[in-house]
């Protein structure tokens, strides 16, 4: 119902108290600071980590807030990458973070607790909200405007009893603004000062109207975003560092650095100009932009066969920074509406409309051949006369191997227009049975995404064969295909073209841009991806006290129970050229799949005992949800919460729950793919130590010792889904204080300690993981990882690796978490204003990942390498002076390791430098209030361009360094 109801005594007792149990990354708020009288009606709230509804800050479990106010001064469109900065959450699929995947280009999904974005629940407005990425349950944030969020609300550890699957690690809420009323207008621009170019910029109105008899309200919104491009290459601190062997290196545990870092490391083996004999054979040569042949530069020493280092960025070599984006180009508009309506005190109808459309522009690798290709060097047109001599002379005069990227024909990118749909309608109120009161919510929500994927300017591999092998036409005297002339075909010749063969055209690969555009259209071609991913929800819940019948001495117990239906389908459609093999990319397949879900759930907070000697207040919750999905069979999820004031100035708390995640689509359904990976070979000469059974299993295979792998290039990858998969689980633990001291008015001090242990974790096996697996195992090579693995007879080296999702991983971290607030006026010192302080860490303790947890003596511990650093910490301090409102913010993330800190993973001589320093940055910003209706503000992000250096990416921190941006709020 709508009106104010008096809450059971306990409860009240809890805010009287002052027994935050947010440990909020926000600022206080005057609702929160002022307790209720005695006899005043209490309004009941919905909080985050429970579907009953209770007095804000009463719930066991903590809880990080992120205020709008808060999300305002970040200067960014992209919600995603504000929440990346909780110290809480990672970054490794934030926008940044997913900045070399097709896919994923320009989502922006929250992972708490580094245990995967699958693992993280993101709500909004308590409801589910349809995915952004195929086959995942991951939503992109950056599809929720921030003008329309009121807060954030996020409850780490397992919550899948209150909200069902996919809650493992946590819940993240994101409560957008209702009942808005009036006209307001926001537009923001932000740029790199240190000329990075990450310019942004954003504008958005919102206009909202209620009835005259107050019934009813409706609200539009309406905004475009743009993100520009970010190139690796544009980062001030960006020098093409990589690593090279150290010559000095005496062996293992010598207090030497195997290897050191040093800028310009690259590939003089290929770049878009064309290389002869890239692996050696004959001299190297390359070519001029105009396509002459010169000496290909050398290196100064060697990161591995394919890469070394040089005295700088020559053209001639190949560098991989310069293809990969640090952000991609983003363009985003808006149309959204939310309406509710009274139809009496007991009924209401809500709900909301949204429209998305999403256009993203990714760099990636431009298509290439390494070292695959041949150049017939008596025959063909194109190669320059001194160069064929020079060959000939050196007795090549057949064919020569050949590499080359195809830059020139337009980079490799991914363009993807990605559009979302979501409509929520629902009925909410109460009614009264007897003397109870009960509240119910019925809800429906359908939401799509569909998003058209091209990957353009891809090589057709056959073509590119026969549009090479050229030879002078002697009818016209021009160049032609091969293929085109008879008289240059031997007996057993056979077009390699299998795309409209009859159509080849000469290609000039030499020197950049030097052929055709009939040449380039016969050889290249756009990859076209089609994903679309449908989600329908229907909820109804039901909640009440038994205050009317049954009281604990610490007041009426508080119920909700509930049922919800929910399916989810995705499908991806690809080109029929893709399909069948003919570009560079993998030859992905159409995939489809999808489930459904039955859930039922109960939860109760029973208040036992009030107002005794050490008893202040003793709240028992607990929560079950049973669940039966189609495709992954019954899964069971419960939470025991405890809630204990001992006095009035200290709160205890503390949850214990087990929560479940069902498999996905993409892990359930997707067909068997190929795909390229990465693998650095354990048997190579460079890795053969690293585990004390590899030489012998690997001389056990045949391959020698001393053995050099050529893996600095992908090799090919069969993996898919696996329709046994069923649902994992995690057990977790929370228990802490909040501390409000009677004698500090207006403070609070929160510490929680968190426990998360996960198996039966579905886990795609990694390709590098099989590799490691398959010469790892004590007593000899593991044979079924051994038979996933085929290797070249001849050069050893790994050539395919097969493999898929199964139910065998495992995750364990634990960690503390802190928070201070306190708001004081200064009048008391005599001074203006007021002050607000707000300082918020984490210490991460542990987070152990095992990719089988079967074998617990192959650890992978991530605590304090790059990217999962052991400490992080924020602090925001805001002073406030009539109409002037300035907050000074800072960050700090700890020093990390950039070598494998497991347990025989690596060591700190793997490189030099081994770690990356400690970051503290900081921020300055302010909002200035010209009247009732305008508002300006202006910040400094990153105020002393504190970066880390060119020895990482890492999406955790800010690469970009100072910033300035500014914006303007009108209203009325």
């Amino acid at each position: 119902m709508f009106t104010k109801t008096e809450l059971a005594k306990s409860i009240r007792l809890a805010v009287s108290l002052g027994a935050l149990s947010a440990a909020s990354f926000s600022t206080l708020t005057t609702a929160q600071e002022t307790p209720a009288a005695e006899g005043e009606a209490l309004e009941k709230i919905s909080v985050t980590g429970s579907r009953i509804a209770r007095a804000e800050l009463s719930s066991p479990a903590p809880v990080i807030s992120l205020s709008s106010e808060e999300i305002a001064r970040f200067g960014t469109p992209d919600l995603g990458s504000i929440l990346a900065e909780i110290p809480a959450i990672a970054a490794g699929s934030s926008l940044i973070g997913n900045n070399n995947s097709n896919e994923d280009a320009g989502l922006s999904a929250p992972d708490l607790r580094s245990l995967g974005r699958d693992r993280t629940l993101t709500l909004v407005n308590g409801i589910r909200h349809v995915a952004g990425a195929p086959g995942s349950s991951a939503i992109d944030t950056g599809a929720i405007p921030a003008a329309l969020i009121d807060k954030v609300e996020i409850i780490t550890g397992g919550a899948s009893a209150i909200y069902g699957s996919d809650a493992v690690s946590g819940v993240i809420n994101i409560i957008l603004k209702d009942d808005f009323e009036g006209f307001e207008f926001n537009a923001g621009v932000a740029d790199s000062t240190e000329g990075v170019g990450t310019k942004s910029h954003n504008f958005n109105v919102l206009v909202g109207s209620t009835s005259e008899d107050g019934k009813g309200n409706i609200t539009f919104y309406a905004g475009k975003s743009d993100i520009r491009e970010v190139l690796l290459t544009d980062l001030q601190q960006h020098d093409y560092a990589g690593t090279v062997i150290n010559p000095d290196d005496g062996g293992e545990d010598d207090g030497i650095a195997d290897r050191f870092r040093v800028p310009f490391v690259g590939s003089e083996m290929i770049n878009d100009f064309g290389v002869i004999n890239p692996f050696g054979g004959g001299p190297r040569i390359t070519f001029s932009p105009d396509g002459i042949g010169m000496d290909q530069v050398e290196r100064i020493n060697t990161n591995s066969f394919a890469f070394g280092n040089f005295d700088q960025a020559y053209d001639t070599v190949f560098f991989p920074d310069n293809y990969e984006n640090y952000t991609p180009s983003q363009e985003t508009v808006t149309l959204a509406s939310t309406f509710r309506y009274d139809f009496n005190d007991n009924v209401r109808m809500y709900g909301d409309v949204k429209y998305v459309d999403k256009d993203i522009r990714q760099q990636f690798q431009p298509a290439f051949n390494f070292g695959g290709l041949s150049i017939n060097v008596a025959d063909n047109p194109f190669l320059d006369s001194a160069t064929r001599q020079r060959l000939i002379d050196g007795g090549q005069d057949t064919t020569v191997s050949f590499s080359r990227f195809f830059g020139d024909l337009g980079n490799r990118s991914a363009a993807n227009d990605r559009e979302l749909f979501r409509v929520v309608l629902g009925f909410e109120g109460g009614f009264e049975l007897g003397e109870t009161v009960f509240d119910y919510d019925v809800f429906y929500t359908h939401g799509e995404t569909k998003n058209t994927r091209r990957t353009l300017n891809d090589v057709i591999v056959d073509n590119l064969d026969a549009a090479i092998d050229a030879v002078i036409d002697p009818e016209t005297g021009l160049a032609a295909c091969r293929s085109q002339v008879p008289s240059a075909q031997g007996d057993d010749y056979e077009d390699p073209a299998s795309v409209n063969g009859g159509n080849c055209v000469a290609f000039n690969p030499f020197g950049t841009g030097n052929f055709s555009a009939e040449a380039a259209d016969f050889i290249s071609g756009d990859v076209l991806r089609e994903d679309e991913i449908t989600q329908d929800v229907y909820g109804a819940s039901l909640s009440f006290d038994t205050g009317a019948f049954l009281e604990l001495p610490g007041g009426a117990i508080g119920v909700a129970m509930g049922y919800e239906y929910r399916e989810e389908t995705s499908s991806t459609i690809t080109d029929e050229f893709t399909k069948a093999g003919f570009y560079t990319s993998a030859a992905t397949p159409d995939s489809f799949g999808g489930f459904d879900v039955e859930e039922y759930f109960i939860e109760v907070s029973a208040p036992l005992i009030s107002d005794m000697f050490l008893v202040q207040e003793l709240t028992l919750d607990a929560a079950y949800r049973t669940a039966d999905y189609s495709h992954a069979g019954n899964a069971d999820a419960w939470q025991v919460g405890l809630g204990w004031a001992p006095i009035e100035d200290l709160r205890i708390r503390a949850t214990v729950s087990e929560a479940v995640r069902a498999p996905n689509v993409t892990e359930a359904f997707s067909p068997v793919s190929p795909g390229f990976a990465r693998v650095s070979d354990p048997c190579d000469a460079d890795n053969i130590n690293e585990d004390p059974d590899r030489a012998a299993n690997c001389l056990a295979l045949g391959i020698p010792a001393g053995f050099e792998a050529n893996d600095n290039v992908s090799v090919d990858t069969l993996s898919g889904g696996n329709t046994e998969l069923f649902s994992e689980t995690a057990e977790s633990q929370t228990i802490g204080f909040v501390w409000t001291p009677a004698f500090i008015e207006n403070f609070s001090l929160t510490v929680d300690y968190y426990n998360i242990e996960i198996s039966d974790a579905i886990n795609l096996v990694e390709a590098q993981d099989v590799a490691d697996n398959c010469v790892d195992a004590t007593g000899g090579p593991d044979v079924n990882f051994c038979g996933q693995i085929d290797r070249d007879p001849t050069t050893n080296d790994i050539a395919l690796v097969r493999s898929g999702y199964i139910n065998a991983a495992g995750f364990d971290t634990d960690g503390i978490e802190a928070n201070v607030r306190y708001r004081t006026d200064l009048s008391q010192f005599d001074l203006p204003g007021e002050v607000r302080i707000n300082i918020s860490a984490t210490k991460v303790l542990s987070l152990d990942e095992f990719e089988f947890q079967t074998r617990p003596d192959e650890i992978n511990v991530e605590d304090g390498e790059v990217g999962d650093p052991s400490l992080q910490w924020s602090t925001s301090i805001d002073y406030r002076i009539d109409d002037l409102n300035v907050n000074w913010s800072s960050r700090f993330i700890d020093k990390s390791a950039l070598f494998d800190v497991s347990p025989g993973g690596g060591s700190p001589e793997d490189a030099s430098p081994n770690f990356i320093d400690s970051v503290w940055t900081h921020d300055l910003s302010a909002v200035y209030y010209l009247n009732d209706n305008v508002s300006f503000s202006a910040g400094i992000r990153n105020v002393f361009n504190e970066v880390p250096s060119g020895n990482t990416f890492d999406a955790l921190y800010d690469l970009i360094g100072r910033r300035a941006n500014a914006g303007v709020k009108v209203t009325f």
